[in-house]
């Protein structure tokens, strides 16, 4: 991914530096220490960069206090009200989201002059929702080429006033179109701008993750991407749970606890995905790349679970625990109930972590 690093807080975003995972606090200001709460929740389960709605004075005015509470950097989004990219730059925003389009020419100008005296970057945010009407009108509707093409008018407001730490993000809740539309701007991004990528209003947990990771991991797939987000109708925790799997999944991520677990079969005689469900929830804290196997039964389990650090696999109710050895894989444990089967891969996850 040869994009130009842009530094947002201390988290550099694109050159050679790792993918990082965004999240946004679903809940506003008025309702402070809630939301002190879920800020503090999203940077412990892993989020990177962190963004908040920043509609009206009083959450300009609070938006100091949050940044105080918090050890990532903390992004504004603002929508139309110039004097709140303003006033959230001077409370320490460590970047802001515009659509320079909805903010006018001179509004825009004063916005650049504060972020290039305080050194923060811009995201330029483009949404199918919010597309220009004269681009609307040329295409009829948010087609992809539409919305490069609204992207690119929007980061030449930002260049010709000689701006260029900028961020560009380029959304649909349509995977298809969100896919294309950044593959088209991609192409013509001769400065190598960092994307920041996602399904915007993908939908409930379940749809939307599916959405998401859909339109994320073809993109990453693609080499297109410096940082992510998942954007989920689901308490904003899951969203970091799962950019952080997603990550790891493409190998683009080497850390915390990754489940291994076979989809069973008629030969299953234990509660699999109870098992994967309890280790995932106990080992989420895991900082190191642990890979932990659970596996439907002793015909095939420690075979196709090779690669696993640890792993699990039984028949009426006594298991085995089998783990990677120099030469090959081995026993460690054998006839032995849940609980003790339980009990040995979270002692060995707390000694392989430190």
């Amino acid at each position: 991914m040869d994009y130009k690093t842009v530094k947002v807080g201390a988290v550099p975003v694109g050159g050679a530096f790792p993918v990082s995972i965004q999240s946004m606090c679903s809940i506003p200001f008025s309702r402070f220490r809630e939301l002190v709460f879920q800020a503090k929740e999203l940077e412990e389960a892993g989020c990177e960069i962190l963004r908040v709605s920043v509609p009206d004075s009083e959450s300009a005015e609070l938006f100091a206090s949050l940044k105080k509470e918090l050890n990532i950097p903390l992004v504004a989004d603002i929508h139309f009200d110039y004097r709140m990219a303003l006033a959230a730059i001077d409370a320490g925003a460590d970047k802001i989201r515009i659509n320079p389009g909805n903010i006018g020419t001179e509004n825009i100008k004063q916005v650049v002059k504060k972020a290039k005296e305080h050194g923060i970057p811009i995201r330029i945010g483009v949404n199918s929702g919010s597309l220009e009407k004269d681009i609307l009108k040329k295409y009829s509707s948010p087609l992809p080429e539409a919305l490069a093409e609204s992207a690119k008018k929007n980061v030449e407001i930002l260049e010709k006033l000689d701006f260029g730490d900028i961020i560009v993000s380029i959304k649909s809740s349509d995977v298809r179109k969100t896919v294309q539309a950044y593959r088209i701007f991609d192409r013509n991004n001769t400065e190598r701008y960092p994307l920041h990528i996602g399904v915007t209003e993908a939908g409930t947990l379940k749809s939307g993750l599916i959405k998401n990771s859909a339109g994320i991991g073809a993109l990453l797939l693609d080499g297109i991407g410096s940082t992510i987000r998942y954007s989920l109708s689901a308490p904003p925790v899951e969203e970091v749970t799962a950019a952080k799997a997603l990550l790891r999944s493409l190998g683009l991520r080497n850390d915390g606890a990754e489940i291994v677990a076979c989809p069973t079969c008629g030969r299953t005689t234990i509660d699999v995905s109870g098992l994967a469900s309890e280790l995932e929830k106990k080992l989420a804290g895991i900082k190191k790349h642990l890979k932990i196997a659970v596996m439907g039964c002793v015909v095939n389990g420690p075979g196709e679970a090779a690669e696993a650090d640890i792993g699990v696999t039984g028949a009426a109710g006594k298991y085995v625990v089998f783990k990677k050895e120099c030469g090959g894989t081995s026993v460690v444990l054998k006839d032995a109930d849940r609980q003790s089967a339980m009990e040995y891969i979270l002692n060995f996850a707390e000694k392989y972590e430190g």
